[in-house]
């Protein structure tokens, strides 16, 4: 990955506290996994980022190299990868993504 799509990424990761890089945007998923996470970040109030990978086959490769996971969504909370779809679900399911991410419901 060049430095300039690494500074890219970084920027975006530094700009929000919550980013879910996934396949379409908030408002149209364009998967179904990225549509869970996204009623997920909804149910808990939070507010966060969406970076569409599919509008850039640079982001697309560089996040996996960026977080080294293959596939898409990727949840990043304080610049730190959280995990995909699996990990987010079981994490919400468990609480453990409610303190994670500041949710107050």
């Amino acid at each position: 990955m060049d430095d300039t799509l690494r500074k890219q990424i970084e920027d975006t990761l530094g700009a929000h506290k919550i980013v879910l890089f996934m396949k379409g945007s908030k408002q149209f998923p364009m998967c179904g996994f990225s549509g869970q996470i996204v009623q997920i970040l909804n149910k808990l109030g939070v507010s966060y980022e969406t970076v569409n990978v599919l509008s850039d086959p640079g982001i697309r490769q560089g996040m996996k190299e960026f977080s080294d996971w293959p596939t898409f969504p990727q949840l990043y909370v304080d610049q730190k990868f959280v995990g995909g779809a699996d990990i987010v679900r079981d994490m919400f399911t468990a609480g453990e993504l409610q303190k994670l991410v500041g949710a107050t419901s």
